[in-house]
């Protein structure tokens, strides 16, 4: 019987102390003695966010699918907890075994997102693993970190011992083999990496250099040695239906973020959004089939006993076949008492008959992103919605017996004035309108609209790569300008205002875009107190400040600076398939407010088909 790592006083100290034990249905359970390789799979985040990562269940199971390897989880521990740790000087431990971390092979981290780059320096810190790794030895585990932020590693780099660029199910299995035989073979550290930089997809930052011009830009990112790659090319899977996916998921004690089974339909957008970074690196499209969802959604629903399953994608309402798996959903549920969630749908008649079917009980609120408030601003994006077809939802989606309405839009997108930003009012008010047509008697209550604006980030392999941001007291301004204006419209008691946090979106643009050079803002912020800095309640952008300030590093080069077309990112040793010259195209189309149609209507010449399947291939068809 395994031992907890914290002793029952601990566990009653802390907030949810469900977070810490393990032991859930389904987690895999095996005996250390009888495997060749520990992995530790690290979520930068509350095990409740990072439970409800599929990513991270996919790799899980078909990590353990191999007897010869024992994955489990590890999660960040809340401050409660942190605080303990340090003062007891308690290892960071793996929840199946309960053992140090320290000691695994391999501590597998996932960068879902730029605000948890202080939890990193946590999880390695309570783990009593060197930060730097070319601090480490020998008896130290490899760090390995993977998912959308890998895409640009290298505010991180100086942390890593290497990264997985892509997606996972291709070729950890020769990672893990090629570890096997270093192993045995007695090989140091250095040879493992030197050999396993030259797997596709691995990039070892050790062995890569990087010069600078006097500006600051880059000069020249190159290999250290002549066999090593000098381009890392993005892991894709081409076929979704004979890969692994798990077929038993895990079972929390306590409430998730995520509590449901989720059932991935296929990876990729057709979209071409251009501030979009999902929708420019997971392409090409792919499906699932409807027989592998079938399947699959029957077992995991019976594995688990969850009462909700989601249907999980970019843009579910592009599936090819979403009719077919939600007509079996409903069947399926129907009988196991089970609800069904359908995130990502478009606003169209299609989605909203589709939406119907599975909410003819209870009515939640529909969530709409028309992302911008005027036609030429959703042009400048290629949002590819007009106002008709957002109007048009919102009345069919009122006549259906709904009457709560979420708008997300973004600000301080490229090209955007203050008439644009006054527009977001104006439609909110006109979805308003809407709802006020209907007759009193056929009305489903109050109408609520919600409006809530983030603050746009440049990210890597966007056609917005290139754009500069604003200032900190221009963003708020902006939302000032938009909570007058919903103010004075018609409807203002139905529509309520939400709106992100200025300083957070500025940091996330530096980490997003940044180079080696940001890792030292990252440690020193980290060293006076920087954790869970995504949390409202954790977050101190004075304390980051502070952390430019002493490091030298010049916040607004990465922020407010536009790029010059010819400039080389420390993002561009990576291929994703999309060109560097198509994202260029897209930028200038911008400016232009010209669109370009979606993958299905007209192939653009992204780049994506060099990898021969997908949507690319079977519009060729």
């Amino acid at each position: 019987m395994r031992k907890l790592a914290l002793s029952d006083e601990i566990l009653l100290s802390v907030e949810k102390p469900a977070r810490y034990i393990g032991g859930e249905i389904n987690s895999v359970i095996k005996d250390a003695n009888t495997v060749d390789i520990r992995f530790a799979m690290t979520f930068c985040d509350l095990y409740e966010v990072g439970m409800s990562h599929t990513g991270l269940h996919i790799l899980y199971d078909m990590f353990n699918r191999r007897p010869d390897i024992w994955c489990e989880r590890v999660f960040s521990p809340w401050t409660d907890l942190d605080k303990i740790m340090r003062e007891q000087k308690i290892p960071l431990f793996a929840l199946e075994s309960q053992d140090a971390i320290r000691n695994f092979d391999f501590i597998g981290i996932t960068l879902q997102y730029e605000m948890c780059y202080a939890n990193v320096l946590q999880i390695l810190d309570l783990a009593q693993i060197p930060l730097f790794a070319a601090e480490r030895s020998d008896s130290d585990p490899f760090v390995i970190g993977g998912g959308p932020c890998a895409y640009n590693p290298e505010p991180l780099a100086p942390f890593f011992d290497m990264f997985y660029i892509g997606e996972g199910e291709t070729v950890y299995d020769k990672l893990f083999d090629l570890y096997k035989e270093c192993r045995a073979g007695g090989v140091s550290r250095e040879v493992f990496l030197h050999r396993a930089a030259q797997i596709p997809g691995i990039y070892v930052p050790s062995l890569y250099e990087v010069t600078y011009k006097e500006d600051g830009t880059i000069a020249s990112f190159l290999p250290k040695e002549p066999d090593i790659p000098a381009v890392i090319e993005k892991q894709v899977v081409m076929d979704l239906n004979h890969v692994p996916y798990p077929e038993k998921p895990i079972v929390p004690y306590m409430k998730v973020t995520q509590d449901r089974v989720v059932l991935e339909i296929q990876r990729g957008c057709i979209r071409g959004c251009r501030f979009c970074q999902a929708g420019m690196i997971y392409r090409p499209t792919r499906e699932r089939s409807l027989d592998f969802l079938k399947e699959h959604a029957s077992r995991m629903l019976t594995t688990s006993g969850q009462e909700e399953i989601s249907l999980s994608s970019l843009s579910s309402s592009d599936y090819s076949d979403l009719n077919g798996i939600v007509t079996y959903l409903i069947d399926e549920c129907q009988e196991r008492k089970v609800n069904i969630s359908l995130p990502s749908l478009r606003i169209d008649s299609f989605s909203l008959d589709i939406m119907s079917k599975v909410q003819d009980v209870r009515k939640s609120s529909l969530t709409f992103a028309p992302e911008a408030g005027t036609q030429r601003m959703r042009d400048v994006i290629n949002k590819g919605l007009t106002e008709d077809v957002i109007l048009q939802g919102a009345r069919e989606a009122f006549r259906g017996g709904w009457n709560k309405v979420k708008l997300y839009f973004m600000l301080g997108l490229p090209y955007e004035t203050d008439v644009d930003r006054q527009a977001i009012a104006h439609l909110a008010d006109q979805i308003a309108r809407c709802y006020y047509e209907i007759p009193k008697e056929e009305r489903n209550g109050k109408c609520q609209i919600t409006v809530s604006t983030s603050f746009f980030v440049p990210k890597p392999f966007t056609p917005f790569q290139w754009a500069s941001m604003h200032p900190v007291g221009d963003y708020l301004g902006f939302a000032k300008t938009v909570n007058h204006e919903i103010k004075e419209m018609l409807n203002h008691k139905s529509i309520r205002y939400n709106w992100h946090q200025a300083d957070v979106t500025l940091l996330e643009g530096v980490f997003a875009r940044g180079d080696r050079r940001v890792a030292e803002v990252i440690l020193d912020a980290y060293r006076n107190g920087a954790l869970f800095d995504a949390w409202t309640e954790c977050w101190n952008y004075d304390r980051y400040l502070a952390a430019f300030a002493h490091t030298g590093v010049d916040m607004d080069f990465y922020t407010t600076r536009e790029r010059k077309e010819d400039e080389i990112f420390p993002w561009d040793f990576i291929h994703i398939g999309v060109t560097k010259q198509f994202l260029k195209t897209e930028w200038r189309k911008a400016k232009e407010a010209s669109i370009t149609p979606n993958c299905r209507q007209k192939c653009s010449g992204c780049g994506a088909i060099c990898y021969g399947g997908g949507v690319c291939v079977e519009s060729k068809g």
